[in-house]
């Protein structure tokens, strides 16, 4: 299985859209679980690695690297 490389800033498209309208979601923390805010509302969510995994669909925005 191909392994998705995402990184803490990048923005990711979700499988399912949030109740306010959008499937974009930004990573604000990584770890065993991941925490993803929504950049519409700005709800944040945690979520285990394997579970957002399995939901994101594709990166729509890499985080800029200060390097």
């Amino acid at each position: 299985m191909e392994s998705k490389q995402y990184a803490i800033g990048d923005v990711v498209e979700m499988k399912k859209q949030h109740p306010c309208g959008t499937n974009a979601w930004k990573i604000i923390r990584m770890g065993a679980d991941i925490r993803i805010k929504c950049t519409g509302c700005q709800h944040s969510v945690l979520i285990p690695r394997r579970e957002f995994e399995k939901k994101m669909k594709r990166i729509l925005q890499q985080a800029d690297t200060g390097e």
